[in-house]
């Protein structure tokens, strides 16, 4: 599906002069780059494409969305399959953000290592972000959250996840870090079971804050 609305991340337009070499912005598939920038403007959160820490491989469409290229896993190709490229990013949380963003949610983070998955497609020989999604863990189910920009700010645009009641996780569309998504207020145990329901709604919980802290842009209350 392809959104209309402002994405988080917008990559630099990239020009493939003959056969020679590759631009500095744009990575042919399962090539690692070698140093890094991600920096922050007005609305979205712009990746330098010589990013450390992030691998870029070729969406080849929805017949082979079984089989993930590089280290793009096959439901997030599934999830932005509109694009033709994807670059898996990892960017750190300090100490800080870690505090903050555990003493909000009231949850704990497992890995100060957050990866998310940028999609984009060649418009015009521009490259255009059609999406951004990154994977959560819950009680032993896997969940991949799509999320869409919103003058800088990230919302859920969908989330998907096997074996999970389709009717629950779409309770959480629209969503974003100022949603406190407690269960039994917010969302509702649909045809989940209660645990279940609680665990999915805190690491989405925690998902959008840190997606914000690390991407998102300043806004207002």
């Amino acid at each position: 599906m392809t959104t209309k609305l402002p994405l988080i991340l917008l990559a630099v337009a990239a020009t493939v002069v003959g056969s020679a070499c590759s631009s500095a912005n744009e990575r042919t598939p399962n090539t690692n780059s070698t140093t890094s920038n991600t920096v922050t403007t007005n609305n979205i959160a712009t990746t330098n494409a010589s990013a450390p820490n992030a691998t870029s491989t070729t969406n080849t469409g929805a017949a082979s969305h079984g089989e993930a290229d590089g280290d793009v896993p096959a439901a997030v190709r599934a999830a932005l399959a509109d694009a033709t490229t994807i670059t898996k990013q990892h960017k750190d949380l300090s100490a800080s953000q870690v505090s903050s963003i555990e003493k909000e949610t009231n949850t704990k983070i497992a890995d100060t290592d957050h990866h998310s998955y940028l999609g984009f497609t060649m418009n015009g020989g521009a490259r255009r972000q059609t999406g951004a999604a990154t994977v959560v863990g819950a009680g032993g189910k896997e969940m991949v959250i799509v999320y869409e920009s919103r003058n800088g700010v990230p919302y859920i645009k969908e989330v998907r996840g096997e074996s999970v009641s389709q009717s629950f996780l779409d309770q959480f569309k629209g969503k974003g870090h100022d949603d406190k998504l407690q269960v039994g207020q917010d969302v509702k145990a649909i045809g989940v079971d209660e645990a279940t329901a609680r665990r999915a709604a805190d690491v989405i919980r925690q998902d959008t804050r840190i997606m914000q802290t690390l991407y998102g842009g300043a806004h207002s209350h």
